[in-house]
């Protein structure tokens, strides 16, 4: 079976750290190709990997025989470069959050389809073991109705991992358009609709800059979801989180209560209303926090997509849905009402 030859643009924390290791790992993969503005940082990368080094993402696009791309640059480039790559013919990974706005996430979807080409976006918490498990259990009905639910990610900032530091283009609106909730909300809304099987219909939202001074953009953000089937619950977003990360997502159900990433041993808990509790380790989430883990399986998901000829787990027209409600909480945010998503 031939390789498949990937280029990766945009060489900060997240494509040293994530993108580049992971296809590293597969065997499946040559990574040819690097692209970066910063040309220190882009020759670096591409001698580690042994991979041709670019400051022009239009002249990787030109080689014709690179399959696919990861698109890891801020925010406001996502779109833009990942609709060029697909009229390119090149498979594209995206990180999140896909686009900035409803019409460049449709118009990504458009470009994917009309190339006949793979778009995945870079959502890594559907394959969480205690998440996949979670949602088998609904799924089942062990757990009876849900009725509500609460999700939070948060840490301490970008500055801490990324390659620029307070610097970094994260704290810029004019390159991430978004804060926290684009960074990490948009992690959850995924999550969520994932778990619980059907779309939010209505949000409530509180979005504020209340803990990085420089920043333009949020870094904290606090939701109240509501579901097609009635099911409501909250969902926190921030960079707030000084003393360490937290993950964390809580389902109420009519027969139990789901603890996801709630303890720093039993990734799963579930307590049943006879009292019973089971637990489950399962292995830690892969975090900003480097706890030895090696893979997300993002990469893995999307090279097997390619291979197989399939649609990707986190397709662009999943990542539109879960962008939308980010989206919607931003408009609630401003105009001081709920939102219809």
């Amino acid at each position: 079976m031939n390789k498949i030859r990937v280029g990766v643009i945009g060489c900060g924390s997240i494509a040293k750290y994530r993108h580049l290791p992971e296809y590293l790992g597969n065997q499946l993969v040559d990574i040819v190709a690097v692209c970066d503005i910063v040309e220190d940082r882009v020759n670096e990368i591409a001698n580690d990997y042994d991979a041709q080094a670019y400051t022009r993402y239009e002249e990787l696009l030109a080689q014709s025989d690179i399959d696919a791309v990861s698109v890891c640059t801020p925010n406001y480039l996502h779109a833009p470069i990942s609709i060029a790559a697909l009229n390119a013919g090149k498979h594209v990974l995206c990180e999140k959050p896909m686009a900035i706005s409803t019409e460049e996430a449709e118009a990504m979807n458009e470009a994917a389809a009309s190339a006949g080409k793979n778009l995945m976006i870079g959502h890594n918490q559907r394959f969480v073991p205690s998440h996949k498990k979670a949602k088998k259990l609904i799924e089942s009905g062990e757990i009876g109705k849900i009725y509500s639910f609460r999700s939070a990610f948060g840490h301490g900032g970008p500055e801490q991992w990324s390659a620029d530091g307070e610097d970094s283009w994260f704290f810029k609106k004019e390159d991430a358009f978004i804060g926290a909730m684009g960074d990490l909300g948009v992690h959850k809304t995924d999550l969520l609709r994932f778990i619980l099987g059907e779309e939010f219909k209505e949000v409530g939202a509180f979005v504020e800059t209340s803990a990085k001074e420089k920043a333009t953009v949020d870094d904290t953000a606090v939701c109240v979801l509501k579901t097609e089937s009635g099911v409501i619950g909250t969902l926190a977003a921030s960079w707030s989180y000084v003393s360490g990360e937290d993950n964390s997502t809580v389902i109420y159900g009519e027969n139990a209560i789901l603890r996801l990433e709630d303890d720093p041993v039993n990734s799963l808990i579930i307590q049943y209303k006879n009292g019973e509790i089971v637990k489950y380790e399962l292995g830690g989430i892969q975090s900003n926090d480097g706890d030895g883990q090696t893979t997300t399986h993002v990469i893995d998901e999307f090279i097997t997509s390619i291979l197989e000829e399939k649609t990707p787990a986190v397709s662009g027209a999943e990542g539109l849905k879960s962008l939308q409600v980010v989206l919607a909480a931003l408009e609630s945010s401003e105009t001081k009402q709920f939102t219809a998503i």
